[in-house]
This record gives structure tokens, C-alpha cells and sequence, in this order.
């Protein structure tokens, strides 16, 4: 299992134990995931630690300031 932390600046949005499915998007030198619709985006991601899942499910939401942190658990070791 990998877990992965995405910023949510809207509230609500998701709950845990929801199942979610993330795109990529890549940039010059990383990747960025983002749960759809546009939900929460994670950090940019190095090409050695690219997702192999694009369906997981979260683990929890923390508050973080005026954000939450989403946490999303995928399927992969």
C-alpha cells in the first residue's frame, strides 16, 4: 500500500473511506496528480516515484490553516 497527501482548499469535498481516482499531469522534470473533478492536487512527484493506481481510497482529511489535507491509500507497493 502507498499513501499520498493531496491539498484540498475547498472543504468537504471528499470524506474518508471514499474511493477516488487521480490524473496525471506531467511537467518539465515531475508529475503532479490531481483527484478528479479537481478536487485536491498533490506535490510534484519525481519520475522514480510515479503512481502505478489511479483508483485509491481516503484515509482522512486534516484540517491544515485554510486548507485540509487529504490523504489517499493506493493499491501498489
Amino acid at each position: 500500500m502507498r499513501k499520498m497527501e493531496f491539498d484540498m482548499e475547498r472543504p468537504g469535498l471528499v470524506e474518508a473511506g471514499q474511493e477516488v481516482e487521480v490524473v496525471e499531469k506531467a511537467l518539465p522534470y515531475t508529475y503532479y496528480y490531481t483527484i478528479v473533478p479537481a478536487v485536491a492536487m498533490s506535490r510534484n512527484i519525481p519520475p522514480d516515484e510515479r503512481l502505478k493506481s489511479r483508483k485509491g481510497t481516503v484515509v482522512s482529511v486534516a484540517p491544515f490553516g485554510t486548507r485540509e489535507v487529504v490523504t489517499v491509500e493506493f493499491d501498489e507497493d
